[in-house]
């Protein structure tokens, strides 16, 4: 199948085309600067927030940095997201050009499914956070992205079941760290559970992490990673991406955060193809995923 003739703007301007690493589709610049990402030195006080694109990837950023900062609001305010956590398969300016000449502990971004992740984060003993989401409200956020993201391939809701969006099927990429979470120091957070009790899963990250938190600390957090906080946060809400990338005339960057807003887009019988679909492909990895709460 040719990929590259889907990635065309409303307007007949051509997007950012997307290439192969070992079978994944990816950015064409992802692709273009991979053997500096594949040697990438890792080192074991580094710590990697893993996530399928649009599955919750800034609230977990924005969880952690308040957690190793203990919930001071002037110091997660030094930079935006970008900048204080890299991207690790992006390059300059806040992806591995920056990693490459930042010190450790580093705390890195990455969309990469767990086969493409540096063997020098293996090799280290890094820890890694991983944050999983249902796959219904993943394709809606990431349908709304699109429609912001200037750069960003379109996608739609078959490309979804194909497997062939930017960093590949969402079923490999869920699957690969569930299967891994015993052998590698993985944590396995659920977007829902988020949502559902906020105190109890950022105390486990907390635990996860090895930082011994007041009560009043950890609610403290829930508060300012809240979805209505970092939607106001100038530093949290990417608003510091320039107009020639992200289109907010389209689609706000953060958009709405709720458990269940596939509801409002899916027809009955797409539901229904799906959740077929879903049963299948997830029958052999009992991740207990929740389309609602």
């Amino acid at each position: 199948i040719q990929i590259a003739s889907f990635w065309e703007n409303m307007d007949g301007t051509t997007r950012e085309r997307l290439s192969h690493i070992q079978g994944i589709p990816l950015l064409e610049r992802v692709v273009k600067y991979w053997p500096r990402v594949e040697k990438f030195q890792a080192s074991e006080e580094d710590l990697l927030i893993a996530t399928y694109p649009k599955a919750g990837t800034t609230w977990t950023q924005e969880v952690v940095d308040s957690i190793l900062n203990e919930g001071d609001v002037e110091k997660c305010k030094r930079a935006p997201t970008q900048v204080r956590m890299p991207f690790l398969e992006m390059t300059a300016p806040d992806g591995i050009t920056k990693l490459e000449v930042m010190d450790p502990p580093r705390v890195i971004k990455t969309h990469l499914p767990i086969q493409l992740v540096p063997r020098s984060f293996w090799d280290a003993g890094c820890k890694v956070i991983y944050m999983a989401r249902n796959p219904k409200d993943t394709v809606v956020s990431y349908y709304h992205f699109d429609r912001m993201h200037l750069y960003q391939p379109d996608i739609c809701l078959v490309l979804c079941k194909m497997g062939i969006l930017g960093w590949g099927s969402w079923y490999d990429h869920v699957k690969g760290y569930w299967k891994e979470r015993h052998n590698k120091k993985i944590l396995y957070i659920l977007y829902e559970d988020m949502k559902e009790d906020p105190v109890r899963e950022v105390t486990r990250i907390a635990q996860f992490l090895k930082r011994q938190l007041s009560k009043s600390t950890i609610e403290h957090i829930v508060q300012m990673t809240a979805f209505s906080a970092m939607r106001e946060n100038p530093m949290a809400n990417y608003s510091t991406i320039p107009d020639t990338i992200f289109d907010r005339t389209a689609s706000e960057f953060m958009r709405k955060g709720e458990v269940g807003d596939w509801k409002n887009h899916f027809s009955a019988g797409e539901d229904a193809a799906f959740e077929e679909h879903y049963r299948k492909i997830m029958s052999d990895c009992p991740i207990p995923i929740r389309f609602t709460i």
